[in-house]
């Protein structure tokens, strides 16, 4: 049956015919533009949304990441930090796109607005230590942390927006999210709804400005049109699945960039439906099902590793728990440990109802989509009546599940506090357990690293027996390049979606 899987898997995603990687027609003909396959935007606000690979080109926070993902001065020329007070000084002479000046009252409201509950950031859990915020001066802010936040400066890579255009405006449904001005190496020219984003070298930009004079983001949300149109050289740059990527490995003119992210794939069960409820006892069951090193094979090609934490690729992470290796004679014994019993249709019942449910997933994720059959072929194999569907919006509050993905190179306390602790910004799934909530407090409360490091073992232990997630895999990013791009940092470690490839880009150019 495994093998049958594989197949349909395979055939189903049957591979173009490529035979050329970026061209001289469509919208490259411009030496000095680049052409980003990109999916939609309905709004720039990187406040309010956390994920946005356009956002690092038009903002700038206090401090930013290098290619090895530490801690660099943004907007901060330095700071000083003694785990719950930190300074700020301001570069001077730096210019929103507007042409007005950038000061620390702008910095002060951006991170208030994220953390006034009204406005409903995802990122609020990120600054909720933040206790006072002074401006000392023009160029020159202080924090004060009711308790110390080991991830404090990680986070202040957040975007800063500028007060004089804001102050006073919804910072959900604002006009400022389709006009966006920021202090960024490019600045907005032009957005033609669904088509593309128009960016354009900022020539006042406060560090070195960019090679390249423009880049267009290109909407191509549909994983199979970017594969095409990169083939007919109408973009410059894609980020494609592992299987149209590998048509493009030995083509001329073309460079394909393997590259590792901290990006992982797994079920979210929410817990907020009747369903869990009622059964969640039953999640180890659906861990051990599920045979992550086929779907990791015949999704992607092997390009990842199979998954069973949301740290794999921190330096916390804990190799020794509960794994859920694929095992499906244990999930049966697990279900009829439960009271479970097989019925007629071949799947089990337990209180006259049968047991599965239906998994989301999100338009044009065809990697995501692929995943999820195959689990759930695979669940339905063990008895547990599992169906797919792709809504046309996600309803994070009623659906029963959904094909998640989440991860960050950064700090261990990034994605892991605020999507698995209770009631924070990221935590879709209405998860909660008190033993995972003390653990990730104790590690972000603390910079010393062996203690950090057992709070964080302790943390995935606790996970591990009260799943949030049946862990999947971690998806490799491959992006595909017209050879003509130089620049791009092959050994960075990319965050969720693969978000992170633009962080050097003032430092590309075009041939």
């Amino acid at each position: 049956m495994k093998k049958r899987i594989l197949s349909l898997l395979l055939a189903a995603a049957a591979l173009l015919s490529l035979s050329a990687c970026g061209g001289n027609g469509g919208t490259r003909s411009d030496g000095n533009t680049l052409v980003y396959a990109s999916g939609d935007y309905t709004r720039i606000n990187p406040a309010m949304d956390e994920h946005g690979e356009i956002n690092i080109l038009l903002f700038n926070g206090l401090t930013a990441h290098d290619g090895n993902n530490q801690i660099i001065p943004g907007l901060a020329k330095s700071w000083e930090f003694d785990g719950e007070i930190c300074t700020f000084h301001l570069e001077e002479n730096v210019r929103w796109h507007d042409g007005e000046p950038f000061t620390a009252e702008d910095v002060k409201f951006t991170i208030e607005a994220i953390m006034n509950p009204d406005n409903g950031s995802e990122n609020a859990p990120n600054y909720e230590d933040v206790e006072e915020i002074t401006v000392i001066d023009a160029h020159t802010i202080s924090f004060r942390l009711s308790a110390p936040n080991a991830a404090f400066l990680d986070y202040m890579t957040m975007a800063v927006l500028p007060r004089h255009l804001l102050e006073g405006e919804d910072m959900q449904e604002s006009s400022f999210f389709r006009a966006p001005v920021g202090t960024g190496p490019y600045r907005l020219d032009s957005w033609d709804e669904g088509q593309a984003i128009t960016l354009v070298r900022n020539g006042d930009y406060f560090k070195t400005p960019a090679n390249i004079e423009k880049i267009i983001f290109k909407i191509v949300p549909d994983d199979n049109a970017r594969a095409v149109q990169m083939q007919a050289g109408e973009l410059t740059l894609a980020h494609l699945t592992p299987k149209d990527a590998e048509n493009f490995l030995g083509k001329d003119g073309c460079t394909v960039y393997n590259m590792k992210t901290s990006d992982y794939r797994g079920i979210l069960f929410n817990f907020r439906n009747p369903y869990w409820q009622e059964n969640r006892d039953l999640i180890p069951a659906v861990c051990y099902a599920i045979d992550r090193q086929a779907i990791l094979d015949a999704v992607v090609l092997g390009c990842g590793v199979t998954a069973y934490g949301p740290l794999q690729r921190n330096v916390y992470n804990n190799e020794n728990v509960e794994r859920y290796d694929y095992d499906p004679a244990r999930a049966r014994t697990i279900l009829e440990d439960a009271g479970c019993t097989m019925g007629e249709g071949g799947f089990y019942e337990r209180n006259g109802q049968k047991v599965g449910f239906v998994l989301s997933v999100g338009a044009g994720d065809q990697v995501r989509l692929d995943m999820a059959q195959a689990a759930a072929q695979q669940l339905q194999e063990v008895g547990i009546d599992c169906t797919v569907e792709v809504p046309a919006r996600v309803d994070w509050g009623g659906q029963m599940a959904y094909l998640i993905g989440w991860g960050s190179p950064f700090d261990a306390d990034d994605h892991t506090y605020k999507v698995f602790g209770t009631d924070k910004g990221a935590n879709y799934s209405g998860y909660s357990n008190p033993l995972v909530d003390r653990y990730l407090t104790e590690a972000r409360q603390s910079d010393d690293p062996e203690v950090r490091r057992e709070a964080y073992a302790n943390f995935q232990t606790a996970l591990a027996e009260d799943p949030a997630f049946a862990f999947i895999c971690y998806v490799d990013a491959d992006y595909v390049a017209a050879s003509s791009l130089k620049g791009i940092a092959p050994d960075t470690v990319l965050g969720h979606h693969g978000v992170g490839v633009f962080w050097n880009v003032t430092e590309w150019t075009l041939a």
